[in-house]
């Protein structure tokens, strides 16, 4: 399988890396600021590509994605901050017949923690003494904040009936690969779940799945459509 890395910088690379172990081709480069670059998203070097993994920023999304679906070529979309032009998107992927799967997140640790977050929330949504608080860290250079990951977990703990406030603080500092922790604290005892990244390998793994998975579909998928998990 052929695969286009779009956005060739630390999770870029470490995709590249691992690529051969998933039995894929990496066929290019689309990152202007490396000197990897091999063309734009739009190049026609690029037809025959299977799947586009992007780890770019949120403003090459908005113009990349469209131009890679109008090739026919699939995508992974590891990006985050691009939520307010969804709807654009969305039409793009369903005009161009693509298949994507869109993750603030591609541990396969955080899609599992995402589903028991939704369940301890559920649980704890009639127990109106305990408020509810998620923190999130990561590496002083990222630069959304809460992370895409910390708003998913949010929305899944509203979906699932905590309809009270849910603080929300974020911390940027040093390496730190991503460390999420959701709370309910009670008058007299506290519950936490916590997801820790070691290290962005486990990003990388599951985008190279997901580019797996999605080569040949249609449609728009999430990483619980990738690892077979049901809406709770």
């Amino acid at each position: 399988m052929r695969i286009l890395l779009v956005g060739y910088g630390k999770m870029g690379q470490l995709v590249g890396d691992l690529a051969p172990q998933y039995g894929c081709e990496v066929a290019g480069v689309v990152d202007p600021i490396s000197p990897r670059h091999g063309g734009g998203a739009d190049d026609p070097r690029w037809k025959g590509v299977d799947v586009a993994i992007d780890f770019s920023v949120p403003e090459s999304v908005i113009a990349n994605m469209p131009a890679l679906a109008r090739q026919g070529i699939n995508i992974v979309l590891g990006t985050t901050g691009w939520s307010a032009h969804e709807p654009q998107l969305r039409k793009a992927v369903d005009a161009a017949n693509v298949g994507i799967v869109a993750a603030p997140n591609f541990s396969t640790g955080v899609v599992l923690f995402d589903a028991l977050v939704g369940e301890a929330a559920r649980l704890f949504a009639a127990q109106t003494e305990f408020g509810a608080f998620l923190h999130e860290s990561h590496h002083a250079a990222k630069k959304d904040a809460p992370s895409g990951t910390a708003l998913l977990l949010k929305k899944t703990m509203e979906q699932a009936g905590l309809s009270r406030a849910i603080d929300v603080a974020s911390t940027r500092a040093g390496y730190i690969p991503g460390i999420h922790t959701v709370g309910f604290d009670g008058p007299a005892e506290t519950v936490t779940l916590t997801h820790t990244a070691r290290d962005r390998t486990a990003f990388a793994r599951g985008a190279l799945a997901a580019a797996k998975w999605v080569h040949g579909r249609r449609g728009w998928y999430t990483m619980r459509d990738v690892l077979g998990i049901k809406a709770g």
